[in-house]
């Protein structure tokens, strides 16, 4: 286990953030595997390793939930096409179902549009000892309301509050949130899936040419890859302005899926790792109260 742990955060290194201040997305390549690509059978051996991140994450969720101090917030962000499902669904395979909560956010309704932007994510933290995923979260109010600036008219702010530094304005409440919450025992990591456009455009291919998948298409994903540069400058400057040592950005390589998912893992093994998690010790006057109990049971006839 403990061999784990050290490879995970070695692991992790790579692709944390925390000093946002310099960030360039173009120095993350979407494509990067850190040269395991080549390698005979990876895919078989990267699905053995995650396997093994996925018993420990289970090991660390239990332990986690029994001493009840700590919650843990992972947030997912990424174009459409980038797996965010998928990673989420392999990577918390094994995790206990009681101990962790997953959130999709959609389009706000018109009740969460009447509220302030923070509003409908902060009705669905996750409790201490648990662990809450959001898949998507307030993070989309600096990109898709940034990209489409007629969103902000829906949310009827005053006038005089809508002006040019409304972004850097959003970003340092969210770093306010984000600081607050980790003062009151939120433990909170961020994902950031890099997909590039051509294999955003090959998985979108894909669904349209598997009956299965054509749920999973719209349109609108289509016309989105219209502001794709302006995507990115948006997720760019979110990154820059929002990576902190207490809540840092991981930016994935998601052209990769296999390899994506043991990136993932390796960031929540991590936090978990730096928790300093242990089962609740157990004192002299609850050991003799175990002790009677596990006699009175012996002398059951």
């Amino acid at each position: 286990m403990e061999d784990l742990l050290k490879k995970s955060r070695k692991f992790a290194k790579h692709f944390r953030v925390e000093e946002g201040k310099n960030f360039r997305l173009k120095d993350f390549a979407p494509e990067d595997t850190q040269g395991l690509k080549h390698v005979e059978g990876i895919k078989d051996k990267a699905s053995l390793l995650l396997q093994e991140g996925v018993d420990l994450l289970a090991q660390m969720q239990e332990k986690l939930y029994a001493q009840d101090k700590w919650g843990l917030l992972l947030i997912f962000q990424a174009m459409d096409a980038a797996g965010k499902d998928s990673a989420i669904k392999h990577v918390m395979s094994g995790v206990n179902p009681q101990g962790c909560q997953v959130f999709n956010f959609k389009a706000p309704s018109a009740e969460e549009l009447d509220h302030d932007f923070l509003w409908r994510t902060g009705r669905c933290l996750p409790e201490r000892g648990r662990i809450g995923i959001f898949n998507r979260s307030y993070y989309e109010e600096v990109l898709v309301v940034r990209v489409h600036w007629e969103l902000l008219a829906k949310q009827k702010l005053p006038p005089s509050l809508v002006t040019k530094k409304i972004w850097e304005e959003r970003f340092e409440d969210i770093n306010a949130y984000e600081r607050y919450l980790t003062r009151n025992g939120i433990a909170i990591r961020k994902f950031f899936l890099n997909v590039s456009q051509d294999e955003q455009k090959k998985r979108f291919l894909e669904r349209l040419e598997n009956p299965d998948k054509n749920w999973k298409f719209s349109v609108d994903d289509v016309r989105e890859r219209g502001h794709w540069d302006r995507y990115m400058d948006a997720y760019e400057d979110m990154i820059r302005h929002t990576a902190t040592e207490y809540a840092p950005w991981y930016v994935v390589p998601a052209d990769s899926k296999w390899f994506s998912r043991l990136v993932v893992a390796a960031g929540i093994i991590e936090a978990l790792d730096g928790l300093k998690l242990a089962f609740p010790a157990v004192d002299e006057a609850k050991r003799e109260e175990l002790a009677a109990a596990g006699t009175m049971l012996k002398n059951e006839r």
